[in-house]
């Protein structure tokens, strides 16, 4: 091949020469040829985007992810800093660095439906990206980056145009919700055409570490081995010290994960109590009958079913009411009805509940904002009317609210009520620094849903110490979570790192 210099420049100099034509301004060539020299990326090492972000101060663990994500994975990466130490913040400066350098032109972001605003307005405000919020009737075409929610993205006709795409960078937030290859979720993000992807949990491990093997996998197919060599070298019952730290650095090649007490960053502390609570009696009696309900009918014979109502009275007896409502429907003998009206009738006649007291009791000595995770609407419904008869203002937040009534809600949880009675959503997408008493009212069977509830409060912003308090009823269902809780904490420890305090505080502290 031969190379000829260019003289397509000659032309326009012998006309402006001959004809004595202006020439352009100095004045502009200087400042074209300024502008030209900044966008010249000099070298790969060191991050580009942070000149270019004058509305975000990054704090140094942050700036070290993203470069390390960059220079040393490839810009594959489970991104599992602890909850509140701002993945967001080292996702956007990733995206941004990756489109200044031109390696990226095309981004999709998949959320849960209530962060899909949060990301929008972060992207616009902090990294001056212009995404879109994809709607329905959107094409994608000429979008270069797209905030989608997941559950909107997986599905028809919307998938169709995703699978369409060629994005050089998929960002996945909450991204342990994919489970594993069995889910269509993760089936979907694995179907998509991708140069570069993050992947933002706090828990990659959520009950088992097959979780984290398909996490994993999806970003890079193989580094873990396939199922069956996994499963084989790694399964509970063949882990030990050598293999869990064989692991955790294989592990670490693919995934960043930081501690609040590593960042540098001076934390308020955690304070974790476990409150057991004594059932009385009566409430004694209404949990055996619903323990062996199981002997008197096939219909209530599911061991499901029997670990939900147990679930249920050790939340409250509006919630285990309910569930017996539906029963009864279903018995088709009068020895079952008459035994499921039997217990609907003790409950009624139970006017207070050991549990909820202790919570009321907890709440009125805090004296402060307050919020009480349950499992259930019915105990929501029972402990909000319970805590108006003792004349404790509260209010309550629940996945059927709307964005706008979340936030309404949250804002009147900051400005008017003391207590914020939240089921499992209200420890998604919110933060609630203000607060710094949290009551576990119901247990959860993953750890990591507890550590997700705490880190509403438990974040950057945070200026007082977090009060954290487990209520579990002695001698019933809640002693095995406890167990089970502690199991998956130890799994967790082993193959990711160490957990901050969210069961009972370590004596270390």
């Amino acid at each position: 091949m031969q190379l000829e210099k260019s003289t397509a420049w000659k032309e326009g100099f012998v006309e402006r020469l001959e004809e004595k034509q202006s020439w352009h301004s100095w004045e502009l060539y200087k400042m074209s040829y300024s502008l030209t020299k900044n966008h010249l990326i000099q070298n790969f090492s060191g991050l580009q985007s942070l000149k270019y972000l004058p509305h975000v101060k990054p704090l140094p663990h942050q700036i070290e992810v993203a470069e390390r994500v960059i220079e040393e994975m490839n810009g594959k990466a489970i991104l599992a800093d602890e909850v509140g130490l701002g993945k967001t913040i080292e996702a956007g400066i990733i995206l941004k660095e990756y489109l200044i350098r031109g390696l990226v032109k095309k981004a999709l972001i998949l959320v849960p439906a209530s962060l899909a605003h949060q990301w929008i307005e972060e992207l616009h405000t902090k990294f001056h990206i212009p995404a879109l919020l994809y709607k329905k009737n959107y094409e994608l075409d000429h979008v270069d980056v797209v905030v989608m929610s997941l559950d909107t993205a997986k599905r028809s006709p919307h998938k169709e145009k995703v699978y369409a795409q060629n994005y050089d960078l998929i960002i996945v937030d909450e991204a342990h919700k994919l489970k594993n290859h069995k889910t269509i979720s993760y089936e979907f993000v694995e179907s998509l055409k991708k140069k570069f992807c993050l992947l933002l949990t706090a828990t990659p491990i959520q009950n088992d570490i097959f979780e984290l093997f398909y996490l994993v996998t999806l970003l890079k197919q193989g580094h873990l081995g396939n199922y069956e060599k996994f499963s084989a070298v790694f399964s509970k019952n063949k882990r030990d010290a050598e293999r869990e730290e064989y692991l955790k650095e294989l592990v670490s090649q693919v995934m960043v994960r930081n501690r609040r007490q590593t960042t540098g960053i001076e934390w308020t502390q955690r304070k974790v109590q476990g409150i057991p609570v004594e059932f009385t009696s009566n409430e004694k009696e209404i949990y055996r009958l619903l323990t062996e309900v199981k002997q008197i009918s096939s219909v209530l014979s599911d061991p499901f079913t029997i670990l939900t109502l147990q679930r249920e009275m050790c939340s409250s007896p509006d919630a285990v009411f309910v569930t017996l409502s539906k029963l009864l429907e279903e018995c088709t003998s009068e020895q079952e009805k008459a035994y499921v009206g039997k217990v609907m009738r003790q409950l009624l006649q139970q006017h207070t509940h050991s549990k909820a007291e202790k919570a009321v009791e907890l709440i009125t000595k805090a004296n402060d904002k307050v919020i009480l995770f349950t499992e259930y609407r019915a105990t929501q419904l029972y402990i909000s009317d319970l805590l108006h008869s003792k004349n404790i203002s509260n209010v309550i937040f629940n996945g059927k609210l709307s964005k706008n009534s979340r936030e309404w809600i949250k804002h009147l949880f900051q400005q008017k009520a003391q207590v914020l009675i939240a089921t499992e959503s209200g420890a998604e997408g919110i933060n609630l620094q203000f607060c710094h008493h949290i009551i576990n009212y119901d247990l959860p069977w993953n750890p990591m849903k507890l550590e997700q509830r705490i880190g509403r409060v438990h974040r950057l912003g945070q200026i007082h110490d977090v009060h954290i308090y487990n209520l579990a009823v002695s001698e019933t269902i809640d002693d095995h979570i406890l167990s089970v809780l502690e199991g998956k904490i130890e799994t967790f420890e082993k193959v990711v790192g160490e957990l901050d305090d969210i069961l009972t505080t370590r004596l270390s502290d």
